[in-house]
């Protein structure tokens, strides 16, 4: 089974598809003193809901862009029904390649998908070309919460940085971080919990189909993983970065 498959089969009783709350999204916005003039790109944007609580908070409008199908039908259900439809699109294509207006937005957002651009600096080197003068970024990402993993387990996570490191590769990009917000256990708990509640109904509801045991052991495999390294040795922040001197 393909990867985004399993995603749309995991998370699909999850709103907000990282380890992070309503309550810090909304206290996100505020610190980025968003109002009804600021124009928003969110690259991999799930399910719409940072929008989507945004536009509710604050009266925001902007784009949403992410890959899939499954994600951006709910994304527009999501602003359809909050009443959203005219002032926040969602466009169902491959952040890397989506032919945004350079220099448009004020804040450009990616929580979780620095995938897209394959890694962290790479992803701001994108970003950066949404956003105005004096425009902000907001960058999810994953971190090690220490230098002392398991060599093993750290193989198998090259993607994944120090937060110093992520701190230095902002500066080199000509970005301070500005303000964040860290994932607590209790986030990281209802965002695994969420992903393995989805899988378990999933193999319930189908107990003939062919890849069912692909699914069971994408389950075990994600329970095992965060079990025995995840809680431990894994970090999360949702970033402000602002231009340097700005």
């Amino acid at each position: 089974m393909k990867f985004f498959d399993l995603k749309n089969i995991s998370e699909r009783y999850l709103d907000l598809i990282n380890p992070i709350s309503p309550e810090k999204i909304v206290t996100l916005g505020k610190m980025l003193r968003l109002n009804s003039d600021s124009q928003v790109i969110d690259f991999g944007c799930g399910f719409g809901e940072v929008l989507a609580l945004w536009a509710e908070q604050f009266g925001i409008s902007g784009v949403g862009i992410d890959i899939r199908e499954y994600a951006c039908q709910r994304a527009r259900q999501r602003i359809t029904a909050a009443g959203f439809a005219d002032r926040i699109e969602i466009s169902c294509a491959d952040g890397a390649s989506y032919p945004f207006a350079r220099h448009a937005f004020d804040l450009a957002v990616c929580s979780g998908a620095t995938f897209i651009w394959d890694g962290f600096a790479a992803s701001i080197r994108a970003m950066r070309e949404a956003i105005k003068d004096g425009g902000r970024l907001v960058i999810g990402e994953a971190y090690w919460l220490t230098d002392q993993m398991p060599s093993d387990f750290r193989l198998q996570q090259k993607e994944v940085n120090m937060e110093v490191d992520l701190l230095k590769m902002a500066h080199d990009e000509g970005f301070d971080f500005e303000y964040m917000l860290r994932a607590s256990h209790d986030d990281w708990d209802r965002y695994e919990a969420g992903n393995w509640y989805g899988l378990v109904r999933w193999i319930e509801e189908n107990p003939d189909h062919p890849e069912r045991q692909e699914v069971i052991d994408h389950l075990h495999q994600s329970q095992d993983e965060y079990l025995r390294y995840g809680r431990q040795y894994f970090g999360w922040a949702i970033y402000i970065l602002s231009p340097m001197g700005n």
